[in-house]
């Protein structure tokens, strides 16, 4: 299969990846813009679209949203945030991934919030599966990531822009080192059985599944899908080894001290010419 993360030239819908506070690791990336303005006004876009996404879909309130039509998370500002923007340079795609280093504990974990979380039967699973999960990341010297936050605009979806977002996942995880992660995937949208065709895995303990539950914050059944870097599925290996060469010549938006006038003006300009502009250079995504 030949997916990558070049521009379409029928659309010129790009990629771009935000790196949370702190320097993203430059050996990695060969492209990385430390503009925190313009990291702020993507972040803020991406939050409206999903408050609009999500606020569609009946998995929140308009009570949940700020004025401006923004859902905001905390996690949002500790995460990576890839992103897909369209040629008006508008957010209609995104992906979280909050990375943490294998040492972690489960009560400092996302997961620990889950509806399952807090279920009497499948609360102790839940969190001995995640323990095990924590240990092999250590054995394996990887970083444990929870993956959600997915929010595609109507212009995205069934696209192969909303795949390659999916495969980015484990493209990405390789791309950083390795590591083992999950996502509360929903069932309304169908993330889970995504997740589990490119070889995602219901979370296990002690050889049982841990059973889909309904979320009532979100008003939907959830599944916790875990993922292994190192395996995806067969079917998918090649576009997913396409794209994570593909990775280090992303743009990458960092929130480091503030770029001069110049550089961000300079910067910005170079980003709106390339979404005009099919890619060829390399056959690699656009660098802006």
């Amino acid at each position: 299969m030949k997916l990558s993360l070049t521009a379409d030239p029928s659309t010129n819908r790009r990629f771009i990846l935000l790196s949370p506070p702190g320097t993203p690791p430059r050996g990695a990336f060969r492209h990385v813009d430390d503009d925190p303005d313009w990291r702020q006004e993507l972040l803020s876009d991406m939050q409206r679209l999903r408050g609009r996404v999500y606020l569609h879909d009946g998995a929140i309130s308009e009570e949940e949203l700020t004025s401006d039509g923004r859902h905001v998370q905390s996690i949002d500002e500790e995460s990576w945030h890839l992103l897909i923007v369209n040629p008006y340079n508008r957010v209609v795609g995104c992906t979280r991934y909050l990375q943490h280093p294998a040492s972690t504990s489960f009560n400092r974990l996302r997961v620990r919030t889950a509806a399952i979380a807090r279920s009497e039967q499948w609360s102790e699973p839940l969190r001995r599966a995640v323990e095990s999960e924590l240990a092999d990341a250590r054995r394996s010297r990887f970083s444990y990531v929870e993956v959600g936050g997915w929010a595609l605009d109507e212009s995205v979806r069934g696209s192969s822009d909303a795949l390659r977002s999916v495969l980015f996942t484990f493209a990405w995880s390789q791309v950083i080192g390795g590591c083992l992660g999950l996502s509360t995937a929903t069932h309304r949208n169908g993330s889970a059985s995504i997740l589990r065709r490119i070889g995602g895995r219901p979370l296990e303990w002690d050889g049982q599944a841990l059973p889909a539950y309904y979320d009532s914050q979100y008003k939907c059944e959830m599944e916790v899908i875990r993922f292994d870097s190192r395996i995806p599925s067969a079917k998918y290996q090649g576009a997913i080894d396409e794209i994570r060469s593909q990775i280090p010549s992303m743009q990458v938006i960092g929130a480091g001290k503030p770029a001069p006038a110049w550089q961000v003006m300079v910067n910005r300009l170079h980003s709106r010419a390339a979404a005009l502009v099919p890619w060829r250079a390399e056959g690699v995504a656009p660098a802006a």
